[in-house]
Order: C-alpha cells, then sequence, then structure tokens
C-alpha cells in the first residue's frame, strides 16, 4: 500500500522547483482530467483519492462506469506502468525515473516500473531533417551522403535514423523531438502542483517528499535534452575501454553533432533480450553473463563512471560475445571514498559481517555520527540472515544491497544519487545476467574483483600507483627542490624572529596587566579599610559607648588603609 513507501530527497534546484501554488489553469485542468481518468480505467483509485484535491469527491467515483468497468485483475505494479504508458512518453520517462528508487517505492511497483521501455510513436522524418538543418546549420545533404527519414526507433524524448556520411560510414542520428521542451516544462508544471499537494495533504507527504522526487526528474529529464552531453559520456566511457574485448562504445562524430543532434556510429549487434539468437550464434552465455558483472564492477570501481541506463533496450552482443552499449544519457560517478567505503560494505556483506557494515556506513557519512553501531548492526542482522539462509542461487544480491540502503533510510541516511543510480544499475545487470545464465552466481564474481581492487588500493602497490599518478605533477618542480627548501627555511627564520618580538611584546602585556590588577586591588583593599574604620568610629559615637579598643580598633584600620592606598596609589 501506499504507506509502504520510503522517503527520498534529490535536493536539485529546478527551475520550476519555486513552484508553490495548487492553483491550476486551463490546459492542466484537462490534462489532470485526463490523468484521473487513465487511473480510474486501470484500477488506480487508490492514487486518486490519495490527493486532498479528489478526497472530498471520492463517492463520484461510484457512479462513474469507468470505476465499475475498471479491470484490477492485474498487480498493481503492472496496473501503474500500463497507465503511465498509455499517459504518454513524459510520464513513461517519469516513472523510470522513479524504478531507479527501490528505496523509495514499493518493491512490486520498482520491479515493473523498471520494465517501462520508451517503445512510444515516432514523429514524422521530414520534422527530424528540418530540427537537424536549423541545428547544424546547414542543408542535410551536405553533412550526410545518405539519410533514412523513417527513423529505426523511437524513445519519449528523441528518435534515431540511420545515415551514412560522405566517406561511406554508416551512423546512427539521434535527433530530439520538436518541441519537446515545451511539453515538458508544461507536464513538470503539472506534476510541481501534484507534488505539493501531496506534500501539503498527503498523510505521507512529509516523509515521502514527492516534491523532491519531481527535483530529482527534472534534473533527469533536462540532463537528457542536451544530446552533447550524451555524446562526452560515449567518448570518456569509450576511452575507459580501449581495444576491450568485453566492451564496445561507438564511436562520436562531433562534426556532425549539436545540443539537439547526436551522430554516433552504427553498431551491428543482436539485442540481448533475444537471448535464443545469441545462443545460435554460438554464444557461451555463461562468460557472457560473468562478462556483464565484471565490465560493471570495472567501469564502478576502476574508473568511478559506469553505464546507468542498462536496460535491455541499450544492450546488444555481437557474435563474438561482446558487449555493444548505447544511449548514454544517464551516467553514474563514484568519488574516490564512494569506492572505498562501497567496496568495504559489499565485502562485509559476502563475509556476514554486519559489524563492519555499520561502522563503514560511520566512516563514510552515509548515516548520522551518533547512530548507535550495535543497533545499526542488529538491524542488517535482521534484514540479511533469513536471506543468507536460502541456497546461493536463489539470492539476489541487487535486493539484498536495496534491503540494506532501505535499512539504512530507517537510521536517517542521507540520500546519496551516485549509489542510487548504482543499486538500480546492478539490479538491471544481475537481471540480464540471469535472463542470459538462471544460474548466474553474481557473487562468484563480484567477491574476487571487489578483493582485488581492494589489495590495489593499500600496500606497496597501491603506493606505487599513487607515485606513477602524482609523478607528472611532481617532477617539474624537482630541479627547484633546494631553492623551496632556502626559502622556506628563511621564512622558518624570519617567522620565529618575528614569533619571538612577538611573545615579548605579549609576555609585557600580560606582565602590565596583573601588576594593575594588583594596583586596583590594593587600592579596592585599602579604600575599604579606611570606610570600615570611618564607619566603626561613627557607630560608637551614636551609641554613646567609644571605648579605648573602639578606638584602637579603628585606629589601626584607618593606618593600614591609608598606607595601602598610599602605597598602591603612588606605584607606577
Amino acid at each position: 500500500m501506499l504507506n509502504s513507501w520510503h522517503s527520498a530527497s534529490s535536493g536539485w534546484p529546478g527551475s520550476i522547483r519555486a513552484v508553490n501554488s495548487v492553483a491550476f489553469n486551463r490546459p492542466q485542468t484537462l490534462r489532470l482530467f485526463r490523468i484521473v481518468q487513465v487511473f480510474i480505467r486501470h484500477g488506480l483509485d487508490e492514487f486518486v483519492v490519495a490527493l486532498h484535491l479528489f478526497r472530498p469527491y471520492r463517492f463520484l467515483l461510484f457512479i462513474l462506469p469507468l470505476y465499475w468497468t475498471r479491470d484490477t485483475s492485474k498487480p498493481r505494479g503492472q496496473r501503474l506502468r500500463e497507465a503511465l504508458e498509455e499517459l504518454g512518453p513524459i510520464f513513461v520517462k517519469f516513472g523510470q525515473v522513479l524504478s531507479t528508487r527501490p528505496d523509495l517505492i514499493p518493491e512490486d511497483i520498482a520491479l515493473e516500473l523498471a520494465r517501462l521501455q520508451d517503445d512510444v510513436p515516432s514523429f514524422p522524418g521530414e520534422q527530424a531533417r528540418d530540427v537537424i538543418e536549423q541545428a547544424l546549420g546547414a542543408p542535410l545533404e551536405q553533412h550526410f551522403a545518405d539519410f533514412q527519414l523513417a527513423p529505426m526507433a523511437s524513445a519519449s524524448v528523441a528518435q534515431v535514423h540511420a545515415a551514412t556520411l560522405h566517406d561511406g560510414t554508416t551512423v546512427v542520428v539521434k535527433v530530439l523531438r520538436p518541441d519537446i521542451e515545451t511539453v515538458i516544462e508544461e507536464d513538470l508544471q503539472l506534476l510541481y502542483r501534484l507534488a505539493v499537494l501531496a506534500r501539503k495533504h498527503w498523510s505521507e507527504g512529509e516523509r515521502l517528499r514527492p516534491v523532491e522526487v519531481v527535483d530529482e526528474y527534472n534534473k533527469t529529464i533536462h540532463d537528457e535534452l542536451d544530446l552533447m552531453r550524451e555524446g562526452a559520456n560515449a567518448a570518456q566511457l569509450r576511452h575507459n575501454f580501449p581495444e576491450s574485448e568485453l566492451i564496445y562504445v561507438p564511436k562520436v562524430y562531433w562534426d556532425h553533432s549539436r545540443r539537439q543532434v547526436l551522430t554516433m556510429e552504427r553498431i551491428e549487434g543482436i539485442p540481448i533480450r533475444e537471448v535464443e539468437a545469441i545462443r545460435a550464434a554460438g554464444v557461451d552465455m555463461r562468460q557472457l553473463a560473468h562478462n556483464g558483472v565484471e565490465i560493471f564492477f570495472t567501469q564502478a570501481f576502476r574508473d568511478g563512471f559506469f553505464h546507468a541506463d542498462m536496460h535491455p533496450g541499450n544492450i546488444f552482443v555481437s557474435a563474438t560475445g561482446q558487449y555493444q552499449a548505447v544511449d548514454f544519457g544517464i551516467m553514474g560517478t563514484l568519488s574516490e571514498l564512494d569506492k572505498r567505503y562501497l567496496a568495504e560494505n559489499l565485502l562485509a556483506f559476502f563475509n556476514r559481517d554486519y559489524h563492519a557494515v555499520a561502522t563503514a556506513h560511520l566512516r563514510a557519512g552515509w548515516v548520522p555520527a551518533d547512530t548507535r553501531v550495535e543497533e545499526f548492526e542488529a538491524a542488517v542482522r535482521t534484514v540479511c540472515e533469513p536471506i543468507f539462509a536460502r541456497p546461493i542461487s536463489e539470492i539476489s544480491f541487487g535486493r539484498l544491497v536495496v534491503r540494506l540502503f532501505q535499512v539504512a533510510r530507517r537510521f536517517h541516511m542521507s540520500v546519496q544519487p551516485q549509489l542510487v543510480l548504482l543499486q538500480k544499475t546492478l539490479l538491471n545487470i544481475e537481471g540480464l545476467g540471469r535472463q542470459l545464465y538462471p544460474e548466474l552466481n553474481l557473487w562468484e564474481t563480484a567477491k574476487p574483483f571487489l578483493e582485488r581492487w581492494m589489495r590495489e588500493q593499500v600496500g606497496p602497490r597501491a603506493l606505487v600507483k599513487a607515485l606513477r599518478r602524482e609523478l607528472p605533477a611532481v617532477a617539474p618542480l624537482i630541479p627547484e627542490l633546494p631553492g623551496l627548501i632556502h626559502e622556506l627555511l628563511r621564512r622558518m627564520r624570519d617567522e620565529q624572529l618575528v614569533l619571538n618580538t612577538r611573545s615579548q611584546d605579549l609576555e609585557a602585556l600580560r606582565q602590565a596587566v596583573r601588576h594593575g590588577q594588583r594596583r586596583l586591588d590594593g587600592l579596592i583593599t585599602g579604600a575599604g579599610l579606611l570606610l570600615g574604620a570611618i564607619v566603626l568610629l561613627g557607630l560608637a559615637r551614636f551609641s554613646g559607648t567609644l571605648s579605648m579598643p573602639a578606638e584602637l580598633a579603628a585606629g589601626v584600620l584607618a593606618i593600614i588603609g591609608a598606607v595601602m592606598v598610599g602605597y598602591h596609589g603612588l606605584r607606577r
């Protein structure tokens, strides 16, 4: 149910992030009622009445023909997926973003949303020609010897056409949909207003932070609207795997690319979802599955830069068993510290060392510093031990990582966008691997890789690697070392002289303060004694009991007081 969702926050200040009004204009109202209609027809009225806007009218559902003809025979996740597909490409993309948050949404919904594919109707090739010519600033024939107006594939944001360069190179040209940015902005406005309503009136609104979820979608969709960014991602990944036998990344042709147009080398491979065709090509399915795991861990831990959208539509396989990747709009990155702590966590999992898992989270700063290690350790053990009781072939490593982050969220783990992308990609890789080879044991490949990687991060090998990495920056400074050392020593000497002088001045100031304080104390004490003597004489005379002892006491006090006032008052 809805109350099983978990909170998240992307924290991205999008251009529409400031929307706080819940007023809807006419187009938004019509669009909203279209959404409600689709949701009711798919038996998702629980999502509709969750909004405060429609809660007073929920009794009207019972008189709507749609309510009585709705189909509730399918699982909830499947019905939601089909509703989003019917609503169009922007909601398909939104569902895909939600599918990357299994720590946020129920598992049944996350699994179904992960199956969302950008299989949407294409737009006319003539419009694609217009977009290309406007972006490149030249006629289409100036860049391409041949251009197929019929698209090869169509997605929510762009579609792909086959083409040939003037040197005979076969390429694919990715073109943004005309006016897609306007459509996205309008739907984003609507999503933000719905999110504001949910935050204010939904019982789970504060915990689930719907506005931040839309923020995350805002960032993702705008990143995908810049095809030059995607091209740069592809070029970086290609640079990381030169001449690799495991994976091939197509080349980007920058002279024929702009923000709205991306031209890349065309690859010829078998879609990874066509398992029988891959097997018929003579590919070793076990090796292919293990290679996929190795590619992912190499990207994540060696390079800290990984393909984060590895669903079946973006992966092909050559006749030799080499992976071929496309669509580089969503990439994940890991810092050196992220990689270190993540490796420690995963290895601790492999070894069922829950104390190490808890302490690694604390050292990484993923959970607050005041988190009790023992409580966190016990929570992780409670989740993991029942899973480890199963046969290893039945354990989903990706699901285990998701459960870990769900536990960490209970201990106020801050959202780590890079880890969200990593867990989503890990789930995709494991799912693809077991589709190719059902007996895939991801642990068998991952654990040796991580142990080898950790050995390379410590000890002599790591020191040599660090020296080799830093040597180019340090080498130009070596001839200057004698002069730099002499300058350092001179500055230290000068600083020491200044420090000594300052120390002497400070000591003199401290002495003066102490001397003044003693004078003040003496003056106050002397004045007090004089005042005491005067009061004593006054009281004795007033009462008529003046005696020799009283006069003597008053005289002694007066003499001592006068001496002290005189001594401290005249002293310099």
